[in-house]
């Protein structure tokens, strides 16, 4: 069943165990306490939501919760920080510009961020048939592979995805390179997290191996997970909606090729990936987890949420620490990079 059914028949069904709700941008810079903690910059710009208790370490042994002083999420009780890489266009000089985000559908007036899915069970299931775990205080995880450049690559990793918006709403056919031509709306990338979890570890060396995909099948197949993960987690998904409309009008590749790359060189796509540190209040995670939650309104009633507005998760944003010119038009992205079209030495 395609994607954009799929959203259809969420929109439709007043029980759908999924909590669907947007986080307004918290900062952009160079920090990445996953990958490079305690480094002041990190390799590549990012784009971060969540807790403003983000910062270049992020001891996991800290209550992110009372660390923090407010949240850029529509759950106030959540301090959990997502984060990805940011996409830039790239002129025929060779120039790089910053390509903003928007707030996603039904939260047009958010400023940028992403939007965040919790799921228990397949996005079209029309009621909560399946318990899952909700994450633990100190838990972290990443998807992707930041080298990968060729589609074998990136296969390891299952729907870390594009899709060409023409329309606001549009959700297929999903892609795992840089689509190739304009989109009128923008291009959305959609970034799933594996499901299974080894039960001990809140984290790993590669912050990837505690988690697992299912054995055979995926999340949505109800695909059982394997021995070594046997725990049944929430599937997290991100979706961002970048707005490259506003690069439509400008010269690009005569050879077909995508203008767009990340902040760390990648003009394939296929290094698309995403990080996360779980910082929910107390219990309330799974309380939400337990409730079957609307897909269009995430009021989890039973569950007794505490929701931000819009206007107030806009308030919640943190000063960059790392001082340098990331949205002019740049000769070198940030760190040094530079469009990489080919393979990465390993």
């Amino acid at each position: 069943m395609k994607l954009a059914t799929l959203f259809t028949l969420a929109l439709a069904a007043p029980s759908i165990a999924i909590v669907r709700f947007h986080c307004s941008q918290l900062v952009v810079e160079r920090l990445d306490p996953l990958v490079n903690p305690g480094s002041v910059p990190s390799s590549h710009v990012h784009q971060i939501v969540g807790g403003d208790s983000f910062n270049a370490t992020m001891d996991p042994a800290k209550d992110m919760p009372a660390e923090s002083t407010c949240t850029s999420c529509q759950f106030a009780d959540d301090f959990s920080n997502y984060w990805t890489a940011v996409l830039y266009f790239r002129a025929q000089n060779g120039s790089y510009k910053r390509v903003p985000q928007l707030g996603n559908n039904q939260y047009e007036t958010a400023k940028g961020g992403l939007t965040i899915y919790y799921m228990q069970d397949a996005i079209y299931d029309s009621e909560q048939k399946s318990k899952v775990t909700a994450f633990k205080q100190g838990f972290r995880m990443f998807t992707g592979d930041i080298q990968a450049r060729t589609l074998e690559e990136a296969a390891r990793f299952r729907y870390l995805t594009y899709t060409c918006m023409d329309t606001w709403t549009q959700r297929s056919p999903e892609m795992i390179a840089f689509p190739k031509r304009r989109c009128k709306e923008g291009i959305m990338t959609t970034l799933r997290f594996p499901t299974c979890w080894d039960g001990k570890n809140l984290d790993s060396p590669d912050h990837i191996s505690h988690m697992s995909y299912p054995e055979t099948g995926t999340f949505e197949s109800k695909g059982p997970c394997p021995a070594t993960h046997p725990v049944r987690m929430a599937q997290v998904m991100y979706e961002v909606v970048w707005d490259t409309k506003q690069f439509n009008d400008l010269e690009w590749p005569a050879d077909g090729s995508s203008p767009f790359v990340w902040s760390f060189g990648d003009a394939t796509g296929y290094g698309n990936h995403a990080d996360y540190v779980f910082g929910w209040k107390g219990d309330a995670l799974q309380k939400i987890l337990d409730t079957s939650c609307y897909f269009t309104d995430p009021k989890c009633t039973d569950a007794k949420p505490k929701l931000q507005s819009i206007e107030d998760m806009n308030k919640c944003t943190q000063k960059r620490v790392v001082d340098e010119d990331i949205d002019g038009w740049l000769d070198i992205l940030p760190g040094g990079f530079q469009a990489q079209y080919g393979p990465v030495s390993k």
